[in-house]
């Protein structure tokens, strides 16, 4: 036989050969398919801001665990050879990534040279342990203390464990239905009005800091997003929040915002002159909510500071009988 009649005769072969089939069959593809297209919705819901009703914003509560999920489904789609819904996730990983990065990689520190201060933001539930966050703020040396889920028992039950001795000026709003708030301060405050209407109490002071212009803290209880009614109240409360002032005294929000850094809202303020102070220190992902089950899944309390602070540290501490953990964040204010 010819070399051409060969070339041939092995072309035949090819042509009448069966097609490779790819890992997994139909039945790996159509569940590959399925999944990767939740994660697109899961993705666009977050990248798009859609909290219109409760179901979407406890999505985008989720979204470093969605991203978990899309790169498993990313790598298992390009594995299996199904390219086109294993790269289209992979984009959105990255895009999804990119952003939540940013809150595990810390964030170069502004010099500066004013006074160090210690800011603790609790939320009690109404019947966290009051020693238990005495006892922070001595061990933690704290200088303002912000406080959420506040009763008058809880008031009771702080200043039997020494509180009033430790922060002897303060600012309390208690409730009986625990949606009061409370500012306490090592140094004589001022009070202001600087956040909007809200469900919860949400008092404001102007601290006289020494060696500064003082500062300004505002206690945050935003609504809960996943009741009934829907997040329409949380959204205004967030909107309602004050901006950085960007000369003066400086500020900072302390407390439970019940959002997260991929809720749109959130985002917002924070780019009105704020930092968080969590995502500043490689710490953001830490979750605080909630503390009273088995596992925190989520970060819904926060320190915003002003941008003119430095962040020096931040840590995350557990508060026996509440539903959140505590944040305990060391500033440098400008000098």
């Amino acid at each position: 036989m010819s070399v051409t009649g060969e070339a041939d005769a092995e072309e035949r072969d090819e042509d009448l050969a069966p097609p490779r089939r790819r890992p997994g069959g139909r039945l790996v593809g159509g569940l590959l398919f399925v999944l990767v297209a939740l994660f697109l919705v899961a993705a666009a819901v977050r990248l798009l801001g859609l909290d219109a009703n409760r179901y979407t914003v406890a999505l985008i509560a989720l979204t470093p665990y969605v991203l978990a999920v899309g790169f498993v489904l990313a790598v298992f789609s390009l594995l299996a050879r199904r390219w086109i819904i294993g790269l289209l996730a992979l984009v959105l990983v990255v895009i999804l990534g990119a952003d939540v990065a940013g809150r595990v990689l810390p964030d170069s520190r502004p010099f500066q040279r004013g006074p160090q201060v210690r800011v603790l933001s609790a939320n009690l539930s109404g019947h966290g342990n009051a020693r238990a966050v005495v006892d922070w703020v001595r061990r933690g040396r704290v200088d303002v203390l912000s406080l959420q889920g506040l009763t008058p028992e809880a008031v009771a039950a702080l200043d039997a464990a020494g509180l009033r001795t430790e922060l002897p000026y303060r600012e309390f709003e208690p409730t009986a239905e625990g949606t009061g708030s409370g500012l306490a301060a090592r140094f004589p405050l001022r009070r202001r009005a600087l956040a909007g209407p809200s469900r919860h109490e949400q008092p404001s002071a102007w601290v006289d800091v020494p060696g500064s212009r003082g500062l300004e803290v505002v206690v945050v209880h935003a609504a809960r997003p996943l009741s009934p009614a829907g997040p329409d109240q949380w959204r205004r409360e967030l909107a309602g929040l004050p901006a950085a002032p960007g000369e003066g005294p400086p500020r900072i929000l302390a407390g439970t915002f019940n959002a997260t850094l991929d809720h749109a809202p959130l985002r917002a303020l924070v780019n009105q002159g704020y930092r968080d102070a969590a995502a500043e220190v490689g710490r953001g992902l830490v979750p605080t909510w909630p503390a009273d089950r088995l596992v925190p899944l989520v970060a819904l309390d926060h320190v915003l500071v002003d941008r003119r602070c430095a962040v020096d540290d931040l840590v995350v501490l557990d508060v026996s009988g509440s539903a959140h953990r505590a944040v305990l964040t060391t500033i440098t204010m400008p000098g």
